[in-house]
């Protein structure tokens, strides 16, 4: 192994990408990123981290590459030789999956498949985390843990699921170092405008600064187990440290249904929530987990990994970030 640690994340520029670049480059990694060839940037969550390849000592350099070439993905681990995969890229939407279902299965299942056959076939001894999800539990009741049928209800979960199942299979046949996270819904203010903590944070701000009148949900008693980003990033950086390779929920233990995420939020700012938030059919998905609870009684037991923002401080935290924006610059909103 080499003597310097050398990781590869694919999906660095999402919201756990740039937290996890961030807390390997401060224990001293060199982060290599893995970003698709595009004619726009979209690197703001990582802008502040990049270093000029001209530059010398430790940084982050990114390379085009794309989970749909696994040739591509094969250079890539043979030229950087890490000793840490990260694989974080999916299209990580699950409404826009029924959208996308086949390029959703390519990437998001079938793209694991080629990056973990391009470890092996590379002959590389990197250790391998899969970023997994809580919606493969879809219907199974919670809590939900490793243990857990998987019953996933949407083809982002059928996608993950297959991700998931073939990283167990590299570990057994390969005797692979091959970790799946299911992680549990975790946010940030990075989080993408479009998933439902980020989309009522945003607009209770708004809301607030007289930029917005009404806010729009679907289900409002989904029931999720939202706990925050930063500490999630930690717990894929111990999968790997660990002595074997194991597969782990992490989870805050604790569920909430968007109604009362709705009202964390609002409530920061003294606003009554039902004031504002109205139903929209539109964003109602054919089929979705009723309630996502996670049991991360082994993370924790193990790992030593434990949650110690749960859901209230979280959307506090989202809707300051929010507020703070508004102010530094009132005309993007």
């Amino acid at each position: 192994m080499l003597s310097m640690q050398r990781a590869i994340i694919t999906g660095i520029t999402g919201q756990d990408g740039s937290y996890l670049a961030e807390l390997l480059l401060g224990k001293g990694y060199e982060v290599h990123g893995i970003v698709r060839r595009s004619s726009t940037f979209s690197t703001e969550r990582i802008d502040h981290l990049y270093s000029d390849p001209h530059d010398k000592g430790l940084g982050m350099t990114l390379h085009f590459g794309d989970l749909a070439d696994g040739s591509r993905m094969a250079s890539l681990i043979k030229e950087i030789q890490p000793t840490e995969v990260y694989n974080l890229a999916s299209l990580s939407h699950v409404g826009v999956s029924f959208q996308e279902p086949q390029f959703t299965g390519d990437v998001t299942g079938i793209g694991v498949t080629r990056l973990l056959e391009a470890i092996r076939a590379t002959g590389s001894d990197a250790r391998f985390y899969q970023a997994s999800s809580s919606e493969m539990f879809g219907a199974s009741p919670p809590p939900q843990s490793e243990q857990t049928p998987l019953v996933p209800r949407s083809p982002y979960a059928a996608a993950k699921t297959y991700g998931h199942w073939m990283t167990r299979n590299y570990r057994e046949a390969y005797g692979m170092f091959a970790c799946g996270g299911i992680l549990f819904n975790h946010e940030s203010p990075r989080r993408g405008e479009t998933f439902v903590t980020r989309k009522i944070a945003k607009a209770a701000a708004k809301i607030a600064a007289g930029l917005q009148e009404k806010l729009y949900l679907g289900n409002l008693d989904s029931v999720r187990d939202w706990g925050y980003a930063p500490e999630y990033v930690e717990a894929m950086w111990l999968m790997l440290q660990a002595e074997e390779p194991e597969d782990y929920v992490v989870a805050t233990g604790v569920g909430h249904t968007v109604r009362e995420f709705a009202d964390a939020a609002f409530s920061r700012l003294g606003l009554d929530w039902q004031e504002y938030v109205e139903f929209d059919e539109r964003y109602l998905r054919p089929t979705e987990p009723e309630s996502l609870i996670g049991d991360p009684s082994k993370v924790e037991a193990e790992l030593g990994w434990k949650a110690r923002t749960l859901t209230p401080q979280l959307a506090e935290i989202m809707v300051d970030a929010e507020v703070a924006a508004i102010r530094e610059n009132p005309q993007v909103v």
